[in-house]
């Protein structure tokens, strides 16, 4: 006889009932407005702030990836300034916040009114020549042209994302068994050849898994970068939608909408890289199966014939 699980039938009902509930408040409900928030959000505007809002992911994520990876090899040298740097680099982003890192950097043009490169301190060491009109600077921007909206916001979050990033990739390297590294240096290689040939391809079946995390994570915080402000982004042109309209929630439930659709996306995507990074992993265990079969069938087929 089966066991009998009344619990899950129970279960059933209320979770039933619930999405009955939900379903029923999102067609009776006027305050949703489904045929305007529909007509909205997708207009001109709002499709040019969904291409600013994935080129900040993707731009953001590779500033992560990219330094993520230095600092995490930083972070493994034997040499200790190195590793030094390193550490008070996470620390310092992981311990701000972005939303506070977005809005500082949005506000360096206050620090600096030009951005040039030369001499360091040329002033200063001309003073000390008797040269007070001496500069040693080859060409310079004005910060106002380049520490955009956008730009600060992208720098704000690809910096912190480095952070995480970085401890990340570490924990993917240290995962690979030391012997590897070993044989490796045994067969003469470099050790840019050992990471890039032996270490990362192995460790990529750990780092993929968290960095889609991070990835997702990365495009919901692409809506810090409106306070910073930036016009070109989905949530503020959508926030803009219901003030001028005086109709916030849809847009509100809107951009939850479009949000819901990428992070989708961004699945779909993690699912076949974590396929094609785990293409080699568990076939021992696989193989060992197989020999023990073969042996069993072996075994059997030698008894029989001797009786």
């Amino acid at each position: 006889m089966p066991v009998r699980h009344p619990g899950r039938w129970a279960g059933v009902a209320v979770i039933a009932v619930l999405v009955a509930m939900f379903v029923h408040m999102l067609v009776t409900n006027s305050a949703f407005q489904w045929s305007f928030m529909v007509d909205e959000m997708f207009r001109p505007p709002i499709i040019e702030g969904l291409r600013g809002t994935i080129l900040l992911l993707i731009t953001s994520m590779v500033i992560g990836i990219g330094l993520g990876i230095v600092i995490a090899i930083m972070r493994l040298s034997p040499n200790p300034v190195l590793r030094g740097v390193a550490w008070v680099y996470t620390w310092f982003f992981r311990a701000v916040p972005r939303l506070v890192l977005a809005i500082l950097f949005g506000n360096l043009g206050i620090l600096w009114s030009r951005l040039e490169f030369g001499l360091p301190f040329d002033r200063q060491i001309g003073a000390l020549f008797g040269l007070h009109d001496f500069e040693a600077r080859l060409f310079g921007f004005s910060a106002v042209d380049i520490l955009t909206g956008f730009v600060a916001g992208m720098l704000a979050l690809g910096l912190s994302e480095a952070a995480y990033m970085a401890e990340i990739v570490r924990a993917g390297i240290q995962s690979v068994d030391e012997g590897q590294t070993e044989a490796a240096q045994a067969l003469g290689m470099s050790r840019a050849q050992i990471l890039r040939r032996i270490v990362l391809p192995q460790a990529m079946r750990v780092i993929i898994p968290p960095t889609g995390n991070e990835t997702i994570a990365m495009l919901k915080d692409t809506s810090l970068v409106a306070f910073v402000p930036v016009s070109m982004e989905l949530f503020f042109q959508l926030k803009a939608v219901g003030s001028r309209t005086f109709q916030p929630f849809p847009m509100y439930v809107a951009a939850t909408l479009w949000y819901l659709l990428l992070t989708s996306v961004l699945l779909v995507g993690q699912y076949y890289l974590e396929r094609h990074y785990s293409k080699g992993f568990g076939r021992s265990t696989r193989a060992r199966q197989r020999l023990r079969g073969l042996a069993a069938e072996s075994g059997s087929t030698t008894s029989g014939t001797a009786q």
